[in-house]
C-alpha cells in the first residue's frame, strides 16, 4: 500500500524526486524502500496492537508495530488504578524493549508491577514508593533468574523499561535501559528521562570495575544498554552485587510534583520512536495531532507511522497519557488541516497525471512551516484510489481491444 509522510528528517534510503520541485512549498517523491536482509524482514509488518481508557482523570492511548524486524519484541503494561489498599487512584504505565528475545519483556509487562505494589507494602510516601520500585525490579530480576531456559542460556533475552507511575500528587519516572519517558508541560518539555548506555562515564566505570570493557559504545562490544532486565550473561561477576554488574537491573526514579494547571502530557516509547524522533520533534508532533483528533490510539499510530517512514529499522511502541491540561481539538487548526488535505490531494493527483507509477511508496516532505507537523495518514487512500482507478480505466480499455 502506499504511504504518505510529511517531515524533514532523511528517508531510509535516498529517493530522487519525479518530476520536479518547487520552491518553500513541497517535493513529492516516490520512494521504494527497498529489500532488507539479516535480522530484517523483506517489507515491514505494519499491522498495529491498540489500546486506550480513561479514568483517575487521565485518558491514555498506545501503538505497537513490529515494523522491519524478524520478531515483535517490545511489550506494554497500562494499569488503570493499581490493586492495592489505598492506591486504587494511583495508575501505572510502562514500555519494555526486549532484545534476543521477547520472553522477558512478556514476563515484566505482566509482573513488574505486582513486584513494585509489594514492595512497597502498601506505603505511598514518596521515599517507600521509590525504594519499593527499586526493589521491584531486583527482585523480578532475580526470579527470572530461576527460570530454566533463562538459567541454562536456552534463552539469553533481556529488556529495558521505562514506566511511570502516577499518584494524585506526584510523578514516579522510571528508567532501566535506553527506552525514554518524556513530560510535557507548559508546552514545553519540561522532563525526559537519561538513557542507560555504555559510553555514560558512570555506566562506564561500573562495566570496567566488573573486568569489562565498552567497544563501539557496547558492552564487551555487543549490547547496547547498560541497564536491563535479565541478560543474565552480563550478570556472573563472582564477587559483585547486582547492581555492580556488567549490566544492572537498577532503575533510575525520578520524583515530581504534579502542577495540573499546567501539565499536558507524558509520552513513554522504545528507541525505534527516539532513534529519529527528538524529545521536542514528538511532542510538538503529538501536541499538534491532539489540536485536530481526539482519538489517542491514532494519534498513536500516526507516531508510529511516521517513524517507520523516517527510517526506523525497530519495533515501536509508544503510550501516550493525556493529563487533564492536554491539548483540546482547535478549530482553526481542523481548518488548516482540511486545507492541507486538499492542497495534497491536488498536488498528489497532479504528480499522477504527469507520471504514473505502479505500486509507490509516496513521501512527501513539506517545506511549509505552517504545515511542517501535519500528519497525512488519510492522503494515502487518495493516492491509492487513484492509482485503483487508472488500473481499472486500463483493463477496461485493454478488455475493449480484446472483445474486437
Amino acid at each position: 500500500c502506499p504511504i504518505f509522510f510529511t517531515g524533514k528528517s532523511d528517508l531510509p534510503h535516498k529517493p530522487k524526486p519525479i518530476r520536479y520541485e518547487e520552491q518553500n512549498a513541497m517535493t513529492i517523491f516516490f520512494h521504494d524502500c527497498g529489500g532488507a536482509m539479516g535480522a530484517f524482514l523483506d517489507k515491514p509488518k505494519t499491522e498495529k496492537h491498540n489500546s486506550h481508557g480513561e479514568g483517575n482523570g487521565l485518558r491514555y492511548g498506545l501503538s505497537s508495530m513490529q515494523g522491519w524486524r524478524v520478531e515483535m519484541e517490545d511489550a506494554h503494561t497500562a494499569v488503570l488504578g493499581l490493586p492495592a489498599p489505598g492506591m486504587t487512584d494511583w495508575s501505572f504505565f510502562a514500555v519494555y524493549d526486549g532484545h534476543a528475545g521477547s520472553k522477558v519483556a512478556n514476563y515484566c509487562s505482566k509482573h513488574l508491577l505486582e513486584h513494585i505494589i509489594t514492595a512497597t507494602s502498601g506505603c505511598p510516601a514518596v521515599e517507600a514508593v521509590k525504594a519499593g520500585i527499586r526493589t521491584g525490579f531486583l527482585r523480578i530480576d532475580e526470579h527470572m533468574r530461576s527460570f530454566s531456559d533463562l538459567r541454562n542460556g536456552m534463552d539469553r533475552s533481556g529488556s529495558t523499561a521505562v514506566g511511570i507511575l502516577l499518584s494524585p500528587d506526584h510523578f514516579f519516572f522510571i528508567n532501566c535501559g535506553d527506552s525514554r519517558a518524556v513530560l510535557y508541560r507548559n508546552s514545553n518539555v519540561c522532563f525526559s528521562t537519561l538513557d542507560h548506555k555504555p559510553c555514560n562515564p558512570r555506566e562506564r566505570e561500573r562495566i570496567q570495575n566488573a573486568g569489562g570493557s565498552v567497544m563501539i559504545q557496547r558492552v564487551n562490544g555487543s549490547l547496547a544498554v547498560s541497564r536491563a532486565l535479565g541478560d543474565y550473561d552480563y550478570k556472573c561477576v563472582d564477587g559483585k552485587g547486582p547492581t555492580e554488574q556488567l549490566v544492572s537491573p537498577e532503575p533510575e526514579v525520578f520524583v515530581m510534583v504534579r502542577a495540573p494547571e499546567q501539565d499536558q502530557f507524558v509520552i513513554l516509547a522504545c528507541d525505534g520512536i527516539w532513534d529519529v524522533m527528538s524529545n521536542e520533534e514528538l511532542c510538538e508532533f503529538v501536541k499538534s495531532r491532539l489540536e485536530v483528533c481526539d482519538d489517542l490510539e491514532r494519534v498513536c499510530n500516526e507516531v508510529v507511522d511516521t517513524c517507520l517512514h523516517k527510517g526506523s529499522r525497530d519495533n515501536m511502541s509508544v503510550v501516550l497519557v493525556c493529563l487533564p491540561n492536554a491539548p483540546q481539538v482547535s478549530e482553526e487548526a481542523v481548518r488548516k488541516e482540511a486545507e492541507l488535505n486538499k492542497y495534497l490531494e491536488t498536488r498528489v493527483e497532479g504528480e499522477m497525471n504527469r507520471a504514473p507509477v505502479q505500486c509507490p511508496h509516496v513521501v512527501c516532505r513539506s517545506e511549509v512551516k505552517k504545515f511542517a507537523q501535519a500528519a497525512k495518514r488519510n492522503m494515502s487512500a487518495v493516492f491509492q484510489n487513484k492509482l485503483n482507478w487508472q488500473a481499472a480505466s486500463m483493463e477496461r480499455v485493454n478488455g475493449k481491444r480484446n472483445s474486437r
